[in-house]
């Protein structure tokens, strides 16, 4: 096994550099040391991208580990190199936020089977010097999570003092805390849930379609092939971004105005704005993102049901836990609304878990918890300082 960070020569497709050979640290497992997989395949060599923020303190009881989202990364708070985009989550984590990076040491890592660096389908194949494409093993949220619990092996961390994340995040976040109970002090999964239900499932099939469908998706190939199914996965991103919004948010931001003209054009140019957006939204994505890693990806939310690994009882997923839960969800958000939320706060009191839960007034919808929204930072902060004081380390914002 080794760590490093590779030089900052880029091949001309920065993005295929990044999958391969990231700008942030990264950890190369060897054939020896296999990641093993839900599927039954063992996995090697493998590598994890990770960043890191602030310093871990001398007894190791402040590292926090991040879980991002679906088309989420390593970059939480800090620049994207092939975006050139702030972190994704900058308003929560750093100096002086909810996530207190002056008294934190947080860990963000590209998950397994995504596109900037840690083993996913446009990495390198051992077996062919080719990238991956459907070769790959198709990967779960608990490989995601294991191969996580690697990392934080390598760095030599025993217990996390907190696991938070949004969204496939906060599934991440479940799925560690039933996995390494005693490893986890705190978990904050927020707009989450236990399972991805048959509509999530639906949308995402959608999506998966309108990637294969693309001429240039050549089985899976197009990295082998020198194309791109750009249109499909375009057509993908648009889709679910629309998931990712409330009716409320998109009227507000859009209503029915038209996208730089005074009249309908009767036609299927983009009359609207919202037409106009989603395009844009569309043809942004495929600059960043793998098109058979967004097939993974979504395959591995779709696989998610944490009840199913403890005999269809959510409750004893989290039997005699120790780890303090903050559950969040939002108001708006109708892909992991707040029933789903609250099956899982139901499971953890079934449990006897030290578990608090919010419901946040919001009208932005699933992608609240990436936005300015006070009360989620105010809750964060608040849920955090108390684990803090209990683990006996600062409090965020704290003068030490």
């Amino acid at each position: 096994m080794s760590a490093d960070t590779p030089s900052a020569a880029k091949p001309e497709d920065l993005k295929a550099s990044e999958a391969v050979s990231p700008s942030s640290k990264l950890v190369r497992f060897p054939a020896e040391e296999p990641l093993e997989l839900d599927s039954g395949v063992r996995l090697g060599p493998w590598q994890i991208a990770y960043e890191t923020y602030g310093a871990l303190n001398a007894d190791k009881s402040n590292a926090v580990l991040v879980c991002h989202a679906l088309t989420g990364d390593q970059y939480v708070a800090s620049t994207n190199p092939v975006t050139g985009k702030p972190g994704w989550w900058s308003l929560m984590v750093g100096p002086g936020r909810p996530i207190d990076t002056d008294h934190y040491f947080v860990i963000c890592a590209n998950v397994l089977g995504g596109c900037l660096g840690t083993t996913g389908p446009a990495s390198l194949d051992p077996a062919t010097g080719k990238a991956y494409g459907l070769d790959l093993p198709v990967v779960t949220i608990r490989d995601m999570v294991r191969s996580q619990a690697r990392l934080i092996d390598h760095l030599g961390i025993d217990t996390l003092f907190a696991v938070v994340g949004g969204s496939m995040g906060g599934m991440q976040v479940l799925q560690w805390a039933a996995s390494y109970p005693d490893r986890v002090f705190s978990a904050i999964p927020i707009a989450a849930a236990a399972r991805h239900t048959s509509q999530n499932i639906a949308f995402h099939e959608v999506g998966r379609q309108a990637i294969m469908a693309d001429p240039n998706w050549r089985g899976g190939n197009y990295l082998t092939e020198g194309v791109r199914p750009t249109k499909g996965l375009a057509v993908a991103r648009m889709a679910a971004h629309v998931t990712y919004m409330s009716d409320e948010s998109l009227h507000q931001k859009f209503g029915r105005n038209l996208q730089d003209r005074d009249a309908l054009t009767f036609g299927f140019d983009a009359d609207f704005q919202i037409e106009s957006y989603l395009r844009h939204q569309g043809m942004t994505f495929v600059d960043r993102f793998d098109a058979n890693s967004y097939l993974y990806v979504t395959r591995a939310m779709d696989y998610f049901d944490l009840a199913q690994e403890f005999e269809g009882a959510l409750a004893n997923a989290f039997k005699d836990t120790k780890t303090r839960f903050c559950v969040m969800s939002f108001t708006s958000d109708w892909l992991f609304p707040t029933s789903e939320s609250r099956r899982v706060v139901k499971a953890l009191n079934a449990a006897a878990a030290n578990v608090s839960f919010v419901e946040i007034e919001s009208d932005k919808g699933h992608d609240a918890f990436l936005l300015d929204v006070p009360e989620m930072f105010d809750t964060i902060r608040g849920f955090v300082t108390g684990a803090a004081n209990a683990r006996g380390i600062p409090a965020p914002g704290e003068e030490v």
